[in-house]
């Protein structure tokens, strides 16, 4: 089949990647005219690690990665550790790959782009056209077709809408959506460890909670950057936009009284390079698929960044939409196999993802302590507990 992908993200790439090892041919149309250095941190965990290694890219994908040795949670003011949940135990052995079949990493946004272009450079039936903006969409019972805003027109089997939060393919499904602000804005930032000393982020994925706001701190680029996220409840929407910036000033004020490592990392973070992004919900939608025309990742199912599962679930869509359009000739009925294999587990995680902002941003000393006294008493008796309770989220193969 020809495959049409609108998108060339983390989403749209990894759909490009399955669908070229099922032997499919593909065209991907981005709208940016370069891939430039720019984003922050993301995690990869199991669940998508073992996408990427059936696909034979592991390994590059890794490259440039950081691989946490524990799972923490902290009290953001006094940085008293509520548990620590080994990933890489005493003698160096992975332990979370022999739980979830894969390793845990954290890995730059531009890294992760590079690493799938690079991937997919080892394929001759992939097209990457940059500059690339879908102005039209068509479908017959027998093709889908994209005109671009130069005006070339361009036809396949079956297209696929991964241009994300904003996606042009949802709104020509679906019309204009209504995205509802949460009450939150993530601040972020990424900053050489160097310029840290004493108060750098260990290596672990650690979240900070505290009353109305929490922060996950962790490192990238085989060790070099420290990546910031600070999440905080507030009436001040802003704008939904990942690359939006924010004032430092308000950044120190939203982490007051916070522990060195958060209140280093905003002190020491380029005014250029702090971000501030208001955190919007939009409901889940009714279906994903319109005959040869599918969505896949932020496009159909967005995920708040509580779970770090966004770009995990794109990467699980992929294999699995690739796969089912590879059993079945019969696209309508392929595409509609893939929602139906997808829509609860993308629920689910969206779901755990809300769960999460009301556990980490328990405001009063009572509700911390009948909360976080609990989480530490299991951790120090039996962290494979916790790991346990991640096994649904960290352990789902989709290959």
């Amino acid at each position: 089949m020809k495959v049409l992908i609108s998108g060339g993200g983390i989403g749209g790439l990894t759909a490009a990647l399955t669908c070229a090892h099922f032997g499919h041919e593909v065209v991907v149309f981005e709208t940016a005219a370069a891939f430039d250095e720019v984003g922050a941190g993301i995690q990869i965990p199991p669940n998508a690690m073992t996408v990427f290694r059936a696909l034979g890219v592991d390994e590059r994908i890794a490259h440039d990665t950081v691989q946490p040795r524990a799972l923490e949670t902290r009290m953001g003011r006094s940085g008293r550790r509520i548990f620590s949940v080994p990933l890489i135990d005493a003698n160096g052995r992975d332990l979370g790959e022999q739980r979830w079949g894969a390793p845990y990493l954290h890995i730059h946004r531009a890294d992760y782009i590079a690493a799938l272009q690079d991937s997919l450079a080892n394929h001759k039936n992939v097209e990457l056209r940059l500059n690339a903006q879908v102005a039209k969409i068509e479908t017959s019972d027998q093709a889908a077709a994209v005109t671009l805003a130069d005006g070339t027109r361009h036809s396949g089997d079956l297209l696929i809408g991964a241009d994300g939060l904003h996606s042009a393919v949802r709104r020509w499904m679906h019309g204009p959506d209504d995205p509802v602000f949460t009450g939150n804005v993530a601040w972020r930032a990424v900053v050489p460890v160097e310029q840290l000393g004493a108060d750098a982020p260990d290596t672990t994925a650690c979240v900070w909670m505290g009353a109305g706001r929490h922060a996950v701190t962790y490192r990238l680029r085989r060790g070099a950057l420290a990546n910031f996220v600070g999440v905080v409840e507030t009436n001040d929407a802003g704008a939904e936009a990942w690359d939006s910036r924010g004032a430092k000033a308000a950044a120190m004020a939203d982490f007051a009284g916070w522990h060195p490592v958060i209140t280093t990392l905003i002190k020491s973070a380029p005014d250029a390079a702090l971000f501030r992004w208001a955190l919007y919900d939009r409901a889940p939608l009714p279906y994903w698929v319109k005959g040869r025309v599918a969505l896949l990742g932020d496009a159909c199912h967005p995920m708040l960044p509580f779970l770090a599962q966004g770009a995990a679930m794109a990467v699980e869509d992929a294999w699995v939409l690739a796969r089912e359009i590879s059993r079945n000739d019969n696209v309508n009925a392929a595409l509609a196999d893939y929602q139906a294999k997808r829509l609860p587990r993308a629920s689910r995680v969206q779901a755990g993802s809300r769960a999460n902002a009301k556990t980490f941003h328990k405001r009063t000393p009572l509700s911390q302590l009948a909360t976080y006294g609990p989480m530490s008493l299991v951790g120090a008796a039996s962290p494979s507990l916790i790991r346990q309770r991640l096994d649904w989220l960290y352990g789902e193969d989709v290959t």
